[in-house]
Formats: structure tokens, C-alpha cells, sequence
């Protein structure tokens, strides 16, 4: 049977140099467009049941962030819900996935994938429930819309954005977790911080460099996460109307949901080099990480980002930036493409399902500190 390898689709990645022999696949994962970036893949191999696939990423050794190739196991699914680990080395530049293939299809991925299709039925869902606005704040480069959720009675007001780097999948799997509880009208923690506070909650904010299969621009090129010092419709419209809104809104806590390619572990970055930021600032940011800790065992704190000298902070990085312009508690929460050390999966390793469980953990957060935002 004959082997097909494909990725035109949402957010397929991919290009093909042999794929003769099931032994000895090459492929190359293409840059994200106008950009030098890439890392992210996302790919079908159709006719290979009960073949062993050895397949070669040739130009791994020229990835955005090599960090990410040790240790990582690249995912697999055959129904494109469940994604499990595969074997994955890394030699000389070289990526290797090696599988046997038990059906028709497989689908392979850097981590599991959110599609803008799956992104379409999330914000349908989430607008049927009581209470729920559903706002388009504008439009990207390539016309799609920019969703943000809204809902809450309260006066404070909180500000959730998700997926500025578009292969970072795993912040979508986050807020439909964080989503999924806070609309829950059973939780109680739900039901008092929606009366304490109005959320305004941005799923993804890269949608064209989703559906194009980038790891980190948008349709131009642009990592979004350069940009809020500078934003503008003709190179960053996601950044552009969103920071409309939030000066229209105000906040009080602003936390951006991201992925690392390189650490393996959950942590959070804060604004703390940012010239505004002051001791009140840093109080509250380490009362936040202190309340995820004790909540959930997949966060910890001794692990992460170095922290930026006092006044050093590169404010087109949207947390350095909401720090310092607007004076909340600012922070970017990262997740593992790998797997939580602390807490190792050895057939799921990091994975949606888990996502999912600590963006609902943070409403526990957020309620533990709301009197202090």
C-alpha cells in the first residue's frame, strides 16, 4: 500500500522529501510565513497500518528553540481526540518519530492540536450559557474574527488572553478548562467570583497563525508577543484591538497563557522588571503563585524564567507592558510541550486533559486573592 503523508489542513505543517520507504521517511517542517521561526508540526500519514515508521525531521537542528528537542516525545492520535507519546531522539540536528502503526491513518503532532473549527465550537458553546457576551474585537490579517468572551456581574475586572503564539496549543486546552468550571453554575467558586468580577477572556488571539500551522507569528510574520509597545492594524491588529478594549474596560489582573518548548514544568513569569512595578506589585503576584501551589501539584514555583532587573523589562512583551501601562497584577503562565517533571506521564505526558485541569485550578487563585486585585 501506498504511503501518503499530508498537512493541508488547519494547522497542518509539513513538507515531505521521501516517503518511498516506511523506514526511512524525511520530512522538513516549513517556516512560519514572512518569519524564520518554526518549530511546529502537525501532519497525516495515511497506509501505513502495521508498518513501522521511522520518520526524520531534517532540519530540526534550525528550530526556533533546541531546548525543545531534549527529552520531548512527539504526540500521536488515531482519532484526533485521545494523543498519546511516541518514541522521538534527537541526533545531530535530526528529529526521529518511530511508531507502528496499527490503522489506516495517523495523525502526528508537537502537541495535541486546537483547530480554529474546535475554536468555533468553543466560543458557540460558551455563548449559550446565561450571562455571556460574545464580542468580535476586530478582525485579523486575514479577515478572521477576534472572539473575546465576556461575563460577570462584578467590579473587578479580569482579563484572560490565550495562544499569542499560535503553536502553543496548549493554552486553548487551558481556557477551555478555565472556561468550563467558571460557567459552571454548580461551582460555588465560579458563582462568587462572577459576582466579584467581570471577565473578559480572549481564547486565541493569533487565529491566522493557528490556521496557517505557525509556531509563533501571525499572517505577516509578527510575534504578537513583541508588539504591545507598538501595535498597530498593518502589523499586529490582534494586539491593536485588544489593548482598545482593555483601555476601555480597565483591569485589575491581566494573565496571558502560553507554552515553553524548553522547560518542563508549569510556572509564572511577572512583570517584575517592568519601571512601575512596585513592592505592592510583587506582593501580589507572589500571593497568586503561592495560592495555584498549594492548589494544584501540577504548578510549582522553584522553576522558571529568570527575572528581569529592576526597570530592564522589555515592555513589547504583553505582561511587562500591562504592568507597567495599567498598574494590575500582570503575569504569563506557561506550560510544558514535554511534560510536567514533577509529575511525569509516561504514555500522555503533558496533555490536553491536564491543561485543562489547571486553567480550572486558577479560578481557585483568583478567588484566593480577589481581595487584593
Amino acid at each position: 500500500m501506498t504511503i501518503h503523508i499530508n498537512a493541508a489542513f488547519d494547522s497542518g505543517n509539513i513538507k515531505v522529501i521521501a516517503a518511498e520507504d516506511p523506514g526511512k521517511i524525511e520530512l522538513e517542517i516549513c517556516k512560519d510565513h514572512l518569519s524564520d521561526f518554526y518549530q511546529w508540526f502537525h501532519f497525516r500519514v495515511s497506509g501505513a497500518r502495521g508498518q513501522a515508521l521511522c520518520m526524520q525531521i531534517n532540519n530540526a537542528g534550525g528550530a526556533a528553540y533546541l531546548d525543545g528537542w531534549k527529552d520531548y516525545r512527539a504526540c500521536a492520535s488515531y482519532d484526533r481526540e485521545t494523543w498519546f507519546r511516541i518514541d522521538t531522539s534527537y541526533t545531530d540536528g535530526v528529529l526521529t518519530l518511530q511508531h507502528d502503526v496499527e490503522c489506516d491513518t495517523i495523525w502526528f503532532a508537537y502537541f495535541a492540536p486546537y483547530s480554529m473549527e474546535q475554536h468555533q465550537d468553543l466560543i458557540a458553546w460558551a455563548q449559550i450559557h446565561e450571562g455571556v457576551d460574545l464580542e468580535v474585537l476586530g478582525h485579523t490579517l486575514d479577515g478572521q474574527s477576534l472572539d473575546c468572551l465576556s461575563v460577570g456581574s462584578g467590579e473587578k475586572t479580569i482579563w484572560i488572553t490565550a495562544r499569542q503564539h499560535p503553536g502553543e496549543t496548549m493554552a486553548e486546552w487551558w481556557v477551555e478548562g478555565f472556561l468550563a468550571r467558571l460557567l459552571d453554575e454548580d461551582d460555588p467558586v465560579a458563582r462568587k467570583l462572577l459576582t466579584l468580577a467581570r471577565f473578559h477572556i480572549v481564547p486565541n488571539m493569533n487565529p491566522d497563525g493557528s490556521r496557517r500551522g505557525h509556531l509563533r507569528t501571525n499572517a505577516k510574520g509578527i510575534n504578537l508577543n513583541r508588539e504591545w509597545d507598538k501595535a498597530s492594524p498593518e502589523n499586529s491588529p490582534e494586539v491593536f484591538h485588544i489593548l482598545e478594549r482593555i483601555r476601555a474596560t480597565g483591569v485589575d489582573l491581566h494573565l496571558d497563557v502560553h507554552g515553553d518548548e524548553g522547560l518542563p514544568y508549569n510556572f509564572i513569569a511577572g512583570g517584575e522588571g517592568a519601571p512601575n512595578f512596585t513592592p505592592e506589585d510583587q506582593h501580589k503576584l507572589d500571593a497568586y503563585k503561592v495560592a495555584l501551589e498549594a492548589i494544584s501539584p501540577d504548578f510549582q514555583t522553584l522553576h522558571g524564567y529568570d527575572v528581569d532587573a529592576p526597570g530592564t523589562a522589555d515592555l513589547s512583551i504583553c505582561t511587562n507592558y500591562m504592568a507597567n501601562t495599567f498598574g494590575c497584577l500582570a503575569m504569563t503562565l506557561e506550560m510544558p510541550f514535554k511534560d510536567n517533571a514533577d509529575l511525569p506521564d509516561e504514555f500522555y505526558g503533558w496533555s490536553p486533559e491536564r491543561c485543562r485541569k489547571l486553567g480550572a485550578a486558577n479560578l481557585d487563585a483568583m478567588l484566593t486573592i480577589s481581595d487584593d486585585i
